[in-house]
């Protein structure tokens, strides 16, 4: 990376435009569940600046907004999988592998509702671009 997204998230493109939004839309599903009820709380979003665009966890957002985080291994694990999920999906390419080998996490600490599902869950984003 260049230093657009100051060393963080995971750098990615895609073949189509209308992909950065099929991503968005999806990254809405994926996440960390809670055990008691159907709230999904939204790990990664997908962060477009001046023509490039990255995956972040939620709190690497946070840093580039000067703000204070407590970024865990564990959370930089769950986002390094969902980006490979990403592209084994074929909604993105990688464009640094290497940077993205470890940590990876287990698929039992991702939560994915399928789009048909969406409805039964509350999607609760743990940040809003745009709104610092």
């Amino acid at each position: 990376m260049d230093g657009i997204f100051s060393g963080l998230g995971v750098e990615v493109s895609f073949n189509e435009k209308d992909d950065f939004l099929k991503i968005r839309e999806t990254l809405t599903r994926i996440g960390v569940s809670s055990r008691k009820e159907n709230k999904l709380f939204q790990s990664c979003h997908i962060l477009h600046k001046r023509g490039q665009y990255a995956i972040m966890h939620f709190k690497e957002l946070f840093i580039l907004d000067g703000l204070e985080s407590n970024i865990s291994e564990s959370d930089v694990a769950r986002r390094n999988t969902i980006v490979n999920l990403l592209e084994e999906w074929g909604l993105l390419q990688i464009l640094n592998k290497e940077s993205i080998q470890e940590p990876q996490a287990s698929l039992a600490q991702i939560k994915i509702i399928s789009y048909k599902d969406k409805d039964k869950w509350e999607l609760i984003p743990k940040y809003h671009i745009g709104k610092t």
